[in-house]
């Protein structure tokens, strides 16, 4: 086979598998957002049971204050949980465990706690597949396989963008 013809049969794979790494990516996303979704869900559900909502309990320093202007020995801080309120931390709640098929009776605290902490997991996952995408795109964008429809410019200054303010 020509030198040429293999160079180009090279690149032309290349360019396949970074096409096959964007789409998977894009996959990710979306099965990542359907998760976020389900745990904003569940996370609104509980804190609709506690009756609370993130501006409806005080903040740290509200609390400080609080029991600062008081004359009680009681301690300075009372750690307010911004789910719970002043719910109950010990009533037991069902949850299904994500990736398992399994329901548990658990305390409403612990609950809401797990699913925080997987939203945290969620969020950095999809920061992480954003910038997956971006990269990838810019690859092929470089190639000039999409140029017909963004330019290598153009795709590049989006790709620089940053979400940190100034």
């Amino acid at each position: 086979m020509d030198e040429n013809m293999q160079q180009f049969q090279k690149k032309l794979t290349e360019l396949e598998v970074e096409a096959e790494h964007l789409l998977l990516a894009r996959n990710q996303l979306v099965e990542n957002d359907k998760l976020r979704n389900g745990n904003r869900e569940a996370l609104t559900a509980l804190r609709r049971r506690a009756k609370t909502t993130k501006s409806s309990i005080p903040s740290a320093f509200d609390s400080i204050m609080k029991e600062v202007m008081g004359t009680t020995s009681r301690p300075l801080v009372r750690e307010v949980c911004t789910t719970c309120g002043n719910h109950d931390y010990g009533e037991q709640t069902w949850m299904m465990f994500p990736g398992t098929d399994i329901f548990a009776s658990i305390p409403f605290h612990a609950a809401h706690t797990i699913i925080e902490t997987d939203r945290a997991k969620l969020d950095f996952e999809a920061k992480r597949l954003q910038s997956l995408v971006k990269e990838k795109s810019y690859l092929i964008s470089e190639t000039g396989a999409i140029a017909d429809k963004i330019s290598p410019g153009v795709l590049k200054s989006l790709v620089t963008l940053s979400d940190k303010p100034k």
